[in-house]
């Protein structure tokens, strides 16, 4: 069962514009700081910010977690694909009573930014996708090196995303996710795009100094970079 939270008006208060966050637990997402910077930024009253516990983010520390992923790959369950067709049935139950179809957001930060690029593969309605220090690659994290999940990779998602908004930030140095496999989907991306006749596609990748943990961070003034560029997108708000 999926495990949410949110932030905005209570749901019976009619559809509005909507961005779906991913990036720990449900919680932890929207109110442990660093990790909830982007929804600070975003918080609106004519707004709502979901957030979704990715795979056992609940019950389990993030590193632990993403070995909980890769042992049920491991075992031949698909926990990726699972957890994203949830999602996308969720979102469509709250389709047109409580989001507004024409404006919805997906949002992720590191594998957050993996699962929300698989969750608006499955569910058109999500044009601007957001993703800060975003994997691409399962292969590139070490949980997952002995595994052949080059399947799951974003590259094989872009017959089906190349005409959204896409704007993902990475550091110029991040060996944990790698900063060239994210050069390589946005290329990939781009490509498509062009193929089907889209010669100036919205889709744009920002490299800047690495910080953090294997160079695995993102600034504040990035989540704020960000949030800024998707409330414009979705409420019209002009950013810096």
């Amino acid at each position: 069962m999926l495990k949410i939270d949110f932030l905005g008006p209570p749901l019976d208060a009619g559809p509005l514009p909507a961005i779906f966050y991913f990036a720990l637990s449900a919680k932890d997402s929207l109110h442990l700081d660093p990790y909830n910077q982007p929804a600070i930024h975003l918080h609106n009253p004519d707004l709502r910010i979901f957030s979704i516990s990715l795979p056992a983010h609940d019950t389990m520390p993030p590193t632990e977690a993403l070995r909980f992923w890769a042992d049920e790959i491991h075992h031949g369950r698909d926990v990726i694909h699972t957890f994203v067709q949830e999602v996308a049935l969720y979102i469509q139950d709250l389709m047109g009573s409580v989001i507004d179809p024409g404006k919805i957001g997906a949002m992720g930060l590191s594998r957050g930014a993996f699962i929300a690029s698989h969750t608006a593969a499955l569910v058109p309605e999500i044009k601007h996708i957001l993703g800060f220090a975003p994997l691409t690659r399962l292969e590139s994290v070490h949980e997952f090196k002995h595994l052949h999940v080059e399947k799951w990779d974003l590259t094989h998602l872009t017959g089906k995303l190349y005409n959204r908004h896409v704007r993902f930030y990475i550091g110029n140095r991040d060996i944990r996710v790698g900063t060239e496999s994210c050069f390589q989907f946005i290329s990939v991306l781009a490509a498509k795009a062009y193929e089907h006749k889209i010669s100036s596609p919205p889709i744009e990748l920002f490299i800047g100094p690495s910080i953090g943990h294997k160079g695995h961070g993102t600034s504040p003034q990035i989540f704020q970079q960000g949030a800024d560029w998707l409330k414009e997108k979705l409420l019209g708000e002009p950013h810096g």
